[in-house]
């Protein structure tokens, strides 16, 4: 991310959100100086169609922020890296 540019969070789509999403990843700008996990996916579910397909309440997505696992709750700021990701499961 350019360091001059509105302050943004990288969001990267992994597996099959990936695919549906057409997108590995994307900057989305911040209008404040933090948000949370689930508003932020509220904001991504609210574009529509496969977005509110695949980031509706209830579905299963995980989330990491900066590499570690995340709550709804938990807070994102300018510059952190979002993963949203099916969960993985095998044996």
């Amino acid at each position: 991310m350019d360091p001059a540019a509105a302050p943004c969070v990288r969001i990267v789509y992994l597996a099959r959100l990936r695919e549906a999403l057409a997108r590995p990843h994307e900057d989305w700008p911040l209008d404040v100086g933090s948000t949370s996990v689930a508003a932020l996916a509220a904001a991504l579910a609210a574009r529509g169609g496969a977005w509110s397909r695949e980031l509706a309440a209830g579905r299963a997505v995980r989330v990491a922020v900066n590499h570690v696992m995340a709550t709804p709750a938990t807070v994102v700021r300018a510059g952190d890296e979002v993963a949203f990701f099916p969960p993985v499961t095998g044996g």
